[in-house]
């Protein structure tokens, strides 16, 4: 077992809470987790998370989705962690990156897709050119409301999943 999971697996409930919690943003989602301890390894840690994400209410997604800044931003809610702030930053590098017009052209379609879903954009950026995440924002805007809630929410169990591997030490 890791030393990351003795440890995590060592923590009283509430620690244990607070100590995953960057990984997601739902809190709902990290009070499952730490109910579900002991883990043993970083298989089972991440079959555990998507069982956790796949029981959370509507309003749990949408607590997750409002800890990430919007695409091209730095700021997340005001409740973020810095652990949480320097992860969302570094999965949107190749965004801050990019060429002037195309960050124009994503702040318009942000503020599009919040005025049509009432949310913020949520894409896992990892690996994604700033050109790619504005073509994915775009077609995403022709989804039905219930077919972006899920696409959304499969973003976001992506971005958990790599931010798990990133807490295991990977």
């Amino acid at each position: 077992m890791s030393d990351v999971l003795v440890r995590w697996n060592r923590l009283s409930h509430q620690d244990a809470v607070n100590d995953i919690l960057p990984c997601c943003g739902s809190r709902a989602w990290a009070e499952s987790m730490a109910a579900k301890r002991p883990v043993s390894d970083e298989t089972s840690l991440l079959v555990t998370s998507d069982e956790s994400w796949r029981a959370l209410s509507q309003s749990d997604w949408l607590e997750a989705f409002r800890s990430h800044p919007r695409i091209g931003e730095s700021r997340a809610e005001p409740s973020a962690t810095s652990k949480l702030c320097a992860w969302s930053a570094q999965e949107q590098q190749n965004v801050t990156a990019a060429d002037v017009p195309v960050k124009v052209a994503l702040a318009s379609a942000n503020r599009e897709y919040e005025q049509r879903f009432g949310r913020i954009f949520l894409v896992c950026a990892t690996g994604k050119s700033a050109q790619e995440i504005l073509e994915i924002l775009r077609g995403r805007l022709h989804n039905s409301d219930h077919a972006e809630l899920q696409e959304a929410a499969e973003q976001q169990r992506q971005i958990t999943q790599i931010r798990l591997k990133r807490w295991f030490g990977k």
